[in-house]
């Protein structure tokens, strides 16, 4: 039989409220919560393993869970939960009634493998914002770009307001996580070209070859990229704005370039 829950004071009810409170106790336990039927549904195509399902039968039941392919499967406990404690939990006000736990992946820059000699990477460097952060990684997705690098991220990856902001896009995209420095010896290492997106120096971006290994690299809205990275690169390049103001959001800006190199790609 399993499991049922029907308070929120229950000591599993008040750590999973400080899974998703609390990067250090993610980073600590290696655990992030997931909310939604499609979230959770993605991170098992990722490949994250999945370790506890509580599920609130006002408005899913167990049998429906069950019988989705993607989890039929999956070795994980499951709980039932009141509508009360669900409420408790869920940041939405309307989702399909499923809270589950997975554990993290390391997301480390040496592992980072890649299926053919000319990649398209984006490199986000010191994110802050989760929803930038999510936007970023949507565009990623819809651009299928083989990885995408965060240099310096200022939250971690698993921030509930990342995984929600993405739409499950955090689990689609291959990550890796690094300082400046690693992941620019780790690009020239690869031989990657670097295509900073600066002011300083910069070429229109249109003028760029993108058909070969890339990789395009952004900063935040208030500081742009450092010295460090302009130095490294193999060309600073530039949107033409014709605007009052000298910048855009980082992931509309991530996008028009992400989409250039892809147009150039013929969409492959």
């Amino acid at each position: 039989m399993n499991t049922i829950i029907s308070s929120t004071q229950n000591k599993r009810i008040k750590h999973l409220l400080q899974l998703q409170d609390k990067s250090r106790n993610r980073r600590k336990e290696s655990q992030f919560v997931v909310e939604g039927l499609r979230e959770t549904g993605l991170a098992l195509q990722g490949g994250f393993k999945l370790l506890e399902v509580y599920f609130c039968p006002e408005f899913f039941s167990e049998n429906e869970f069950k019988s989705i392919p993607d989890f039929e499967h999956a070795d994980a406990e499951i709980i039932e939960i009141s509508s009360e404690v669900y409420q408790k939990l869920a940041y939405r006000t309307s989702t399909e009634g499923v809270i589950t736990v997975f554990a993290s992946k390391e997301n480390a820059l040496q592992k980072l493998n890649f299926s053919h000699n000319n990649p398209l990477i984006l490199v986000a460097e010191a994110p802050e914002k989760p929803g930038n952060i999510g936007a970023l990684l949507r565009t990623a997705d819809a651009a299928n770009v083989d990885a995408v690098l965060i240099a310096n991220p200022k939250t971690d990856l698993y921030n509930p307001n990342i995984i929600r902001s993405s739409v499950g896009c955090v689990f689609t995209n291959k990550i890796a996580i690094g300082t400046t420095s690693e992941i620019i010896k780790f690009l020239q290492h690869k031989n990657i070209a670097i295509y900073a997106a600066a002011l300083q120096a910069s070429e229109i971006y249109t003028k760029i070859d993108f058909t070969k290994a890339s990789a395009i690299v952004v900063g935040t809205e208030a500081t742009g990229l450092n010295q460090e990275w302009r130095e490294a690169a193999t060309q600073n390049i530039i949107i033409p704005m014709n605007g009052a103001i000298d910048s855009m959001n980082v992931s509309v800006a991530a996008g028009i370039l992400i989409f250039e190199a892809k147009r150039q790609r013929s969409f492959s």
